[in-house]
């Protein structure tokens, strides 16, 4: 990925993110108000009803592929730039908890915040998820499809919020960044994307609308 071509879909996104506020910071963050991007394909979907925003959390581990992943992955391969790092793993936190991967409901996608081109790519990609429609439904596309949380260059969204927060990995507790980060700790080689239990099982309108 030393020399990157941006797919078409991202090239409207691509524009949008240089022009965030904070682009080159630690964090994305979002405007209080993102612009919605030209191409964004959930504007083919606003005859359908679309998803409320969802947090599942994760309890056990299976090993099943999950038909939503499976999808996302596609999509992802044909859509953005980035590589796929991998799905599964039985990531338990104790009874009960455990991380998205372990259900196969999240993707690392391989994108370094420290290298400029990737940055973009990466910021053009929440950007896409996260941005209205053309009918001003919020965080339109990451809905459709059933994404609930994103974690990249120290930063983490969760499904219904506005934008995104500090890693907590990446602050002490005074909140102040570390000056010394792991880059896959802190997210900052990777894009991790976890979808809930519908998008996972492909049932949210992005995967069954026809369009």
């Amino acid at each position: 990925m030393d020399r990157m071509r941006f797919r078409p879909l991202l090239l409207a996104a691509l524009l949008a993110a240089a022009a965030l506020p904070g682009a080159a910071g630690a964090v994305p963050r979002l405007p209080a108000v993102p612009a919605p991007v030209a191409g964004n394909p959930a504007d083919r979907l606003t005859t359908a009803p679309i998803e409320d925003a969802v947090y599942d959390p994760a309890t056990h581990c299976a090993k099943k592929p999950k038909p939503g992943m499976t999808r996302l992955v596609a999509w992802l391969d044909a859509n953005a730039e980035g590589v796929n790092w991998g799905t599964y793993r039985c990531e338990k936190w104790g009874k009960g908890s455990a991380s998205l991967h372990a259900e196969g409901r999240a993707v690392d996608w391989h994108l370094d915040a420290r290298d400029r081109a990737q940055r973009r790519a990466g910021q053009a990609l929440i950007e896409l998820l996260l941005a209205p429609d053309r009918a001003g439904n919020p965080q339109a596309l990451a809905r459709r499809m059933g994404v609930e949380e994103l974690i990249w260059d120290c930063g983490y969204w969760s499904a219904g919020s506005p934008a995104f927060s500090d890693y907590a990995v990446c602050v002490d507790k005074k909140g102040r960044r570390r000056k010394r980060v792991d880059p896959t700790a802190g997210h900052l080689d990777h894009l991790h994307i976890g979808l809930s239990k519908a998008g996972a099982a492909a049932r949210t309108s992005f995967w069954t609308a026809k369009r």
